[in-house]
């Protein structure tokens, strides 16, 4: 075969290639670095068939309408030897463009068919093996590679949490080999983001501190983010001499070399416990992604300069000048793989993608209840259990108390949560009793804090972290959205990352404040789609509450976020000092997700509340019965799911709604429940109460936006004056109670 013979539909990319490796001959120039001839064969099927997928999904679509935007991996085979550099059991989790440590990984593990998961993603078909069609995904549970769609490295968190667990299974064994080292790949453009600068540095510091972070940060460059160039030595720069990292740099066109320093950093890793940087160096073609046109921003020079290093062109060289094969005899099984990896793409049409809402959606939440109230229900310390009314701290303490001595895999860790106790108390006592290994201080960012749970959760433990104001998840929200949430969706619950996350919530504290302290916007939590969101106000509803959520957790996999009001943490009455109204004794009884409670039976009105809003509502129905009218309270407890029936009954029973809401008047939970109240049929009278859409401000000011008593019941007072003159009684609806 010669230049002249090739297939006329290659593409220039292709065509140059195998032009290139068909011209190689025994006096060829090979790389420096020597690859043993196996491992060259092992390494180029790899790299070849995760090339050949990357040509046949662009032949697909443009000749047959096949596929949709996917990014590719051409050009970045090299990381098909750090593959072979780790053992198949260690856990992966992979950058977008590392399709050649897929096919690696899969040809060490074998009984995979990593051709067709790949194609089956990029036709989006419901057959795919790991995201069932959701998303083409580098994952497998065969293959121990956790699924990733990170763009930003918000994957790095989890993988330095997945690393930190090892040294924490003390009692119980976890999901793989204590002695495992956790890979995880990254671009250039990414180690940029706050995500990845943070996640390197929790590494550090646990590994500073003398903790074993068994992790190897793989930094695939290839001088490119989308169109923007890295500064040439950057990565290098930023990087390099950082303590106690093993740091090592390898470039894609050398794949001994790849090899050679990937298996001395895994190795030192697994030795030492200490974190690992691989600065890989790579090239990319076919461009970003899609339609993605590089010649609008690169120059032809540029192009060709990444030509000369295409890594595929270097393995081919080693099995040439070693005498494994002739050039030719590569080119021939090149093309004969394409042949059949486009036919393989032309079967997979006739399979099918996902064909309704609810399918698309199973994975994201599954519930068992009866499953839950039994495990709940153990999460009893029935003999030790200390019978005196508590306050919300207090019970919130026992509840994790009686967790720790009964989950052997039960974490509790955060900010001050050790040795202080927590900000307020509420851990208080815990680390002394069940050790530091199970309950301990975080370094101050909340990244690595919900890293450490993902990483912890997917590795066997129970985690319960703890963010310590509401204000401080900001930043690291997308832990919850683009990684907590999405895992069990992008890979059909084949890994799931159990976690109940409180939080210290919401505004009226006095004394102490601003909006980093007093934060009352919840609504970036109400947009996670399966996330469940938790809100005690009382302590008799928090034990039950926080029970619940740690064994939905536990049984049916779920991401939990508990809300619990600050100024409700050492509240012990409700209408006068002394009365301990808001103290309770522990409770055993079960609160299933997404049930409401209702206070009163009153025929006037229906309030709508939860968190702070509970406290003053019951407050101020007790004003407005004083004047007459007869209310009751409905205490949501869930924000998600919104308990939907209870508040349409309760709706239904008065036909007067007065929605209390202590988020925000834009974007507030009084939103959702309006819409649910309208979608439900509900046509009698409606009105909120809000916060006003403002940061909350220090000190007395904080009253002037935030929801009070005075508010609930002049406005409750206002309906009831307008209905008397229309002379209008509510309309009173029965609806059977279920």
């Amino acid at each position: 075969m010669t230049d002249r013979s090739l297939p006329s539909d290659l593409e220039p990319l292709e065509h140059d290639l195998l032009a290139r490796i068909e011209r190689l001959d025994a006096s060829s120039t090979a790389p420096p670095t020597h690859l043993d001839p196996l491992a060259a064969a092992e390494l180029f099927e790899a790299q070849v068939l995760s090339r050949v997928v990357d040509h046949v999904a662009r032949w697909a679509r443009r000749e047959h309408d096949l596929g949709y935007y996917t990014i590719g991996s051409a050009g970045h085979e090299a990381n098909a030897a750090v593959a072979m550099a780790l053992r198949p059991t260690d856990p992966a989790l992979l950058h977008y463009r590392s399709g050649g440590f897929f096919f690696s990984r899969a040809a060490q593990v074998g009984g995979h068919d990593p051709v067709g998961d790949v194609l089956r993603g990029m036709l989006a078909r419901s057959t795919e093996s790991m995201a069932g069609g959701r998303h083409k995904v580098f994952g497998s549970h065969r293959l121990d590679i956790i699924p990733q769609t990170s763009t930003i490295a918000s994957h790095l968190p989890r993988a330095v949490g997945l690393a930190r667990s090892f040294a924490l299974a003390e009692t119980f064994e976890p999901t793989w080999p204590r002695d495992s080292v956790v890979v995880c790949s990254f671009g250039d453009a990414s180690l940029n983001h706050s995500t990845a600068q943070g996640a390197i540095n929790a590494a550090l510091a646990a590994s500073f501190r003398g903790d074993a972070v068994p992790v190897l940060f793989v930094c695939e460059d290839n001088g490119l983010g989308i169109s923007v160039p890295t500064t040439p030595g950057w990565v290098a720069s930023s990087t390099r001499g950082r303590f106690g990292e093993r740091w090592a740099a390898a470039a894609g066109d050398d794949p001994g070399a790849v090899l050679d320093q990937a298996t001395r950093l895994a190795a030192e890793i697994r030795a030492t416990g200490r974190p690992g940087f691989l600065h890989l160096g790579c090239v990319r073609f076919l461009g970003h992604a899609g339609t993605d046109v590089e010649t609008a921003y690169r120059s032809p020079a540029e192009l060709r300069a990444d030509i000369e290093r295409d890594p595929i062109l270097a393995t081919a060289a080693v099995q040439v000048v070693g005498g494994n094969c002739t050039g030719a005899d590569l080119v021939a099984w090149y093309l004969a793989e394409r042949d059949t990896v486009r036919r393989r793409m032309l079967e997979l049409r006739s399979e099918p993608e996902l064909r309704s809402g609810p399918e698309v959606m199973a994975p994201l939440a599954p519930r068992t209840p009866v499953r839950v109230k039994t495990a709940a229900e153990e999460l009893v310390d029935r003999a030790g259990i200390d019978r005196s009314p508590a306050t919300l701290a207090q019970t919130i303490n026992r509840v994790l108390d009686d967790l720790l001595a009964l989950r052997p895999n039960s974490l509790v860790f955060g900010e001050d949560v050790g040795r202080k106790g927590g900000v307020y108390g509420v851990t208080r006592g815990l680390q002394k009793r069940h050790g530091a290994g199970r309950v301990f201080d975080t370094i101050l960012d909340e990244q690595s804090i919900l890293g450490l749970a993902l990483g912890a959760a997917v590795n066997g433990f129970l985690p319960i972290p703890e963010i310590q104001y509401l204000a401080y998840l900001h930043n690291a929200e997308d832990q919850l959205r683009g990684e907590a949430a999405s895992l069990a969706f992008f890979s059909q619950g084949r890994y799931r990352n159990p976690m109940v996350v409180r939080i210290a919530a919401y505004g009226y504290q006095r004394g102490f404040g601003g909006h980093f302290h007093n934060d009352n916007s919840v609504a970036v939590l109400r947009d996670i789609p399966g996330l469940v969101i938790a809100s005690p106000s009382h302590p008799s509803d928090a034990a039950s509450m926080l029970r619940t959520c740690l064994a939905s957790a536990e049984i049916d996999g779920s991401v939990c976020v508990f809300l619990e009001p600050i100024a409700r943490y050492h509240t012990a009455d409700l209408h006068t000092d002394g009365d301990g109204l808001w103290l309770a004794p522990p409770t055993v009884d079960h609160v299933p997700i997404g049930v409401a409670r209702t206070h009163g039976d009153g025929a006037d009105g229906t309030i709508l509340t939860w968190g702070n809003g509970l406290f003053a509502s019951l407050r101020a129905r007790a004003r407005l019965a004083d004047l007459g009218e007869r209310w009751r309270v409905v205490d949501l407890r869930w924000l998600a799911p919104l308990p939907v029936d209870d508040l349409l009954r309760e709706a239904h029973s008065t036909g007067r709604v007065l929605v209390v809401d202590e988020t925000r008047h834009s974007g507030g939970v009084g939103e959702a429940v309006v819409a649910a109240l309208v979608e439900g049929g509900f046509a009698g009278r409606v009105d909120r109460v809000a916060a006003l859409d403002s940061f909350v401000p220090l000190g007395a000011a904080a009253e002037l936006v935030l929801v009070s008593e005075r508010q609930i019941v002049e406005r409750a007072l206002a309906r009831a004056v307008a209905d008397v003159s229309n002379a209008a009684r509510p309309t009173r609806y029965v609806v059977e109670r279920r």
